[in-house]
């Protein structure tokens, strides 16, 4: 023990350091690998998720003593790979936003013995709140949702009664609802509470976009503004047109913008139509009148017909007889009138711009290979016509479309190829053995090319303070440690094996002079003094003679 205390102060504080230096690298290398390869290999298991559903998964997870990891702020939760698919079903649930509201699962953990009519009220809003969030977030586009009630009591003694409402903020991820969601959400929470009707439902984004402040009496959407209106109407015809051309083109090759330009003015219109045509007799007078009159000139005027008791010639004068018949006859008759009293509310649509973009054709050839290749002249002829017909063309109004043939920068394939394998490993198995392998390369070059070099270079031993111009007894392992020298023609002994030379070079000093010495150098001297020595003594003498 002394020995390598002796030779690790004989190295000095630099070699000392150096190889303290390759010690700690080494560990920490062998520590890496320890760790890199051990540890399991996490996986994602949701992502997007608020803070209330993610420690909720987190503390599922630790009660079950599955290891985690929290990445994107809080919002990605990943497991190890052979948990990933067992804890997602697990945790599907609170994923949904199921640890963020409270269903009727309330009333499992309360006893109704010390429980007030008040509490049972409170617990009876909280399930309802958390049932009806709990579906609302299943429906598509909505990411979050929260319910709050207002369900009033009736007073007692008194006759008015409140009706219940409700108000829904909405998290939506990055689409919009369209018109039937928005009253599917509306209906479902109206029909969920006794005597709440839609109008008193109001429906907010968490971008304060107000959706919906309730329904006119009619059934329409009051809240829905004109632009509203339009990007609705356009969406619907939109729709359309993917859902008609994605079944025989592919879902994810066809895409398609529609602008709807509408009137949003309110006309009422008063129209009087009379057709000459159509006559009815709806009265008929018929007048007759016949006149006759007489006339005769009187007598003239003499004196016998003043006498007293006169005859007189009473014969009258010249007369004339007229006789006149007049008929009258008048007819009432009845044509036909049409009043039309018309009037048509806001959102009638005056013209539409249609924009369709279609994929090349996909082409799969004997040996597999996929190639994309443009439509023909005829294929996209009728498919303007489909489209046409799908939105209603209407030219007389100014409908424009434009169906246009290119190649889709990304497309989702629709065809489910398997993952890519190589001899049963998958890609990532694949990226992870290169990695570990890239890293042991890495490490055997340092190796190679740093720690053996400052290995030799640490445990050489100092350069020899005499030139030995011959072989001498030692080996040649020695010779750079001082030794005796001998003369250039003194025999060379013949019985140093290779056991002799595993000796531990352990350096020794004698009395401080002339160096320093190798300690089994000296024991291999002595043992070879002793194996030959009549060869040791005529060597001994040739030196005596040479120095007298």
């Amino acid at each position: 023990m002394s020995g390598f205390m002796d030779q690790m102060r004989g190295l000095g504080p630099a070699r000392l350091a150096a190889m303290a230096g390759v010690a700690v690298a080494l560990i920490g290398l062998v520590i890496f690998f320890a760790t890199r390869f051990a540890s399991p290999q996490y996986e994602l298991l949701y992502s997007g998720l608020n803070q209330a559903d993610a420690r909720a998964i987190v503390q599922s997870l630790e009660d079950q003593n599955i290891p985690y990891q929290i990445a994107g702020n809080g919002t990605e939760v990943r497991v190890p790979a052979d948990q990933r698919d067992r804890m997602r079903l697990q945790t599907a649930e609170l994923a949904a936003g199921g640890g963020a509201s409270v269903g009727y699962e309330v009333f499992d953990n309360t006893s109704a013995l010390g429980s007030t009519s008040f509490m049972q009220q409170v617990n009876l809003k909280r399930a309802l709140e958390g049932e009806l969030s709990r579906t609302i977030r299943s429906i598509d586009g909505v990411q979050n949702a929260r319910v709050m009630l207002v369900m009033p009591q009736r007073e007692p003694f008194s006759r008015e009664t409140n009706d219940p409402s409700a108000s829904v903020t909405l998290a939506l991820n990055g689409r919009r609802l369209d018109t039937s969601q928005v009253v599917a959400i509306q209906n479902l929470i109206a029909a969920s509470v006794p005597k709440m009707s839609t109008q008193r439902v109001s429906i907010v984004t968490n971008r304060g976009e107000m959706l919906t402040r309730g329904m006119d009496s009619d059934g329409s959407l009051a809240a829905l503004t004109r632009e509203d209106q339009r990007r609705a109407t356009g969406e619907k015809y939109a729709r359309k047109i993917e859902d008609l051309l994605g079944a025989t083109l592919g879902m994810g090759a066809v895409r398609a913008v529609v602008t709807a330009d509408m009137s949003f003015d309110r006309v009422v219109t008063n129209e009087e139509v009379y057709d000459p045509d159509q006559q009815v007799a709806r009265s008929t007078v018929t007048v007759e009148e016949t006149l006759q009159s007489n006339d005769r000139e009187p007598a003239p005027v003499t004196v016998g017909q003043n006498l007293p008791e006169g005859q007189f010639n009473q014969t009258d004068g010249a007369g004339t007889s007229t006789s006149e018949n007049r008929t009258e006859e008048t007819v009432n008759f009845e044509i036909s009138r049409r009043v039309t009293n018309q009037v048509r509310e806001g959102g009638v649509i005056d013209r539409l711009n249609i924009a369709v973009l279609v994929d090349h054709a996909r082409v799969t050839a004997a040996d597999g290979t996929v190639t994309y290749e443009p439509r023909s002249p005829e294929a996209m002829e009728q498919i303007t016509a489909l489209v046409r017909s799908a939105v209603g063309f209407d030219a007389t109004r100014g409908d424009q479309i434009e169906v246009t043939n290119q190649r889709f920068a990304a497309m989702d394939d629709m065809m489910g190829e398997e993952p890519w394998m190589f001899m049963g490993f998958t890609k990532d198995e694949i990226m992870r053995m290169a990695e570990g392998l890239g890293v042991a390369v890495v490490a055997v070059l340092v190796i190679l090319l740093v720690v053996r070099p400052l290995v030799t270079r640490a445990f050489e031993s100092l350069p020899s303070g005499a030139d030995g111009g011959g072989t001498g007894l030692l080996s040649a392992e020695a010779a750079g440690a001082p030794q005796l020298p001998g003369p250039a023609t003194a025999p060379v002994p013949i019985g140093l094996g290779l056991d002799d030379m595993e000796d531990a070079d352990e350096l020794i000093d004698i009395e401080k002079v002339e160096g320093r010495v190798k300690a089994s150098s000296l024991r291999k001297i002595g043992e070879i003094v002793e194996k030959h020595p009549e060869e040791a003594l005529s060597i001994i003498r040739n030196w005596l003679y040479q120095e007298s």
